[in-house]
């Protein structure tokens, strides 16, 4: 009742965040669906394939930064926009590299549209949604990743087989035609607009500086390191399982052909977009942080026994358990950081809590290949384990936001 009751806004910025952060996540994570077949025919070592999911991690840093201060400044829904047309182009340009270092540039530009599109559209929905439904909101929004990878997953057993990994890749061109529907149908927040219309750039320069003193200071350093724990284990743990389901026996991997890796990890993400949902309820319910924090350590517990076994059946019943609560918690940390900051600085905070912890993060797809190399990557995703049981204690110093009216 609580999403067919709202307005025709709320539900066109809900639609809007949703549709942008689904296909940010089809067109990054296809790189990791055509790892295998481009490691081959670019004789890539898996440190080189993980060096270009870090540099495309540590521009989406940089780029969520500037548009999230972009979001405070021209809007939600414009700086959104802009962030969808720089990586849907640049994810369909990846398919016309004709070398490595091509691609290394390519996967950069890209990283600078995805790192802003989750703040922009985090603010958006925080900011039109009331305290009660929040959570749900943003976990359906949060929810529509899980879509993106299982659509990746789709489009590459569809492409791949008859066209090649180039062609898989200029699919992600389609991203740009939500851009022009943002730009015609969905309006700023209100209390963005009262925000703006108060605040003249001397208040604005200095309600960005808050975020450096005292409380704000404070939240922002622990939220930056829980998400930069959680970020680290994602990255390190979600690149590399397609190519961990692909790759031969005799190489470290569960040797499954590329139907059954594609079906797996569509699989994986149905447990992924309930764990996002459910998210959105439990934590309107029992509170932000004992949710969030929660799902972190269950995490931490399950990544051992994914990557203790190579059995298909196994990895077909473990896999949905780690979609549902090693991503679910990304629900909860947009609605924590919204109702932590004023909207004066929300974007600005948000841009820079979940991209400098994605910037971290961007180390973790090349150590966990390094790792495998010597180890096969069911030992490496241990790592990614630990960093989940860093950031389930970070967690638990984070405030409880449940029911706070945004400033």
């Amino acid at each position: 009742m609580w999403l067919t009751e709202a307005t025709a806004v709320q539900k066109r910025a809900l639609l809007a965040a949703s549709l942008g952060w689904m296909l940010d996540s089809m067109d990054i994570l296809l790189y990791s669906m055509v790892l295998a077949y481009m490691m081959r025919d670019f004789s890539m070592t898996p440190e080189a394939g993980g060096l270009m999911i870090a540099l495309t991690l540590g521009a989406s840093a940089f780029g969520g930064v500037i548009f999230g201060i972009l979001a405070d400044r021209i809007g939600r829904a414009r700086a959104m926009m802009t962030s969808i047309l720089i990586y849907s182009l640049f994810t369909a340009a990846c398919g016309l590299a004709r070398n490595i270092v091509q691609l290394a540039v390519f996967r950069v530009l890209l990283g600078l549209g995805m790192g802003g599109e989750w703040a922009c559209g985090a603010a958006l929905v925080a900011e039109t949604w009331p305290a009660q439904h929040r959570g749900k909101a943003l976990g359906v929004m949060q929810s529509s990743w899980a879509i993106g990878y299982g659509l990746a997953a789709a489009l590459t057993a569809a492409i791949l087989p008859r066209l090649g990994w180039r062609a898989v890749f200029f699919a992600g061109i389609a991203p740009a035609l939500v851009a022009f529907w943002i730009f015609r149908y969905v309006p700023e927040p209100e209390i963005w607009q009262r925000s703006k219309r108060q605040a003249d750039e001397r208040s604005s320069q200095t309600g960005l500086r808050t975020l450096w003193r005292g409380e704000h200071r404070r939240h922002l350093i622990i939220t930056t390191a829980a998400n930069a724990g959680t970020m680290f284990a994602w990255w390190g743990l979600f690149t590399w399982i397609p190519p961990y389901l692909s790759l031969p026996i005799e190489r470290g991997g569960a040797g499954l052909d590329i139907m059954r890796t594609s079906t797996w990890i569509i699989l994986m993400q149905v447990g992924t977009w309930l764990g996002y949902v459910s998210f959105g309820y439990i934590s309107d319910r029992l509170g932000r942080k004992r949710t969030y924090a929660g799902y972190i350590f269950v995490a931490a517990a399950l990544v051992p026994l994914y990557a203790g076994t190579r059995d298909p059946l196994a990895l077909l019943f473990i896999g949905p358990l780690v979609g549902f609560f090693g991503t679910g918690y990304f629900s909860g940390f947009g609605a924590i950081t919204a109702e932590i900051f004023p909207t004066t600085v929300r974007a600005s905070a948000q841009g820079l809590t979940y991209n400098l912890g994605r910037g971290v993060s961007a180390v973790a797809p090349y150590l966990v290949g390094k790792l495998s190399a010597g180890r096969g990557l069911g030992f490496a995703f241990l790592l990614t384990a630990a960093s989940f049981l860093f950031a389930g204690i970070l967690a638990l110093f984070i405030p409880e936001t449940r029911g706070r009216e945004l400033t």
